[in-house]
């Protein structure tokens, strides 16, 4: 276990949950990778910005139960967690929002580089989510 990326990925959940975006982004390098759950790569900083602000318009979330293992190196990092969200608005292509809750299980691998977020994969079960949401 490496506790300097423990504590970067600490850091970076406790902002998400804060909805502290400026303090979230500024753990990320510029030109941060991302790999959407079931979904396209997107690459830098203000595209994960974008996205981040999309979802905060759709979803209210709290990350809960983190589990954070990193290699010796501290360069890569898995984190198992669930969600706990509402579904605020209408996301496109997705059933219709009425603020239903949702408890998810999911995932996120991580590349660290120089103190800093430089990929982030994250998973979780989007056919689950549906059935929580619709249901």
């Amino acid at each position: 276990m490496n506790q300097d990326t423990f504590n970067l990925l600490q850091q970076y959940y406790e902002a998400f949950n804060r909805q502290d975006m400026e303090h979230f982004l500024s753990l990320l390098t510029d030109d941060v990778v991302h790999d959407i759950n079931q979904g396209t790569r997107e690459t830098g900083r203000d595209a994960f910005a974008a996205f981040m602000t999309r979802m905060n318009r759709h979803y209210r979330e709290q990350i809960v139960d983190i589990s954070i293992t990193t290699n010796d190196t501290g360069d890569r990092a898995a984190v198992e967690f669930r969600v706990l969200g509402e579904y605020l608005t209408t996301d496109e292509g997705l059933p219709e929002a009425n603020g239903q809750t949702y408890d998810l299980p999911a995932g996120a691998f991580f590349e660290i580089r120089s103190g800093k977020v430089a990929r982030i994969t994250n998973y979780y079960n989007l056919q689950d989510w549906i059935e929580q949401v619709t249901g």
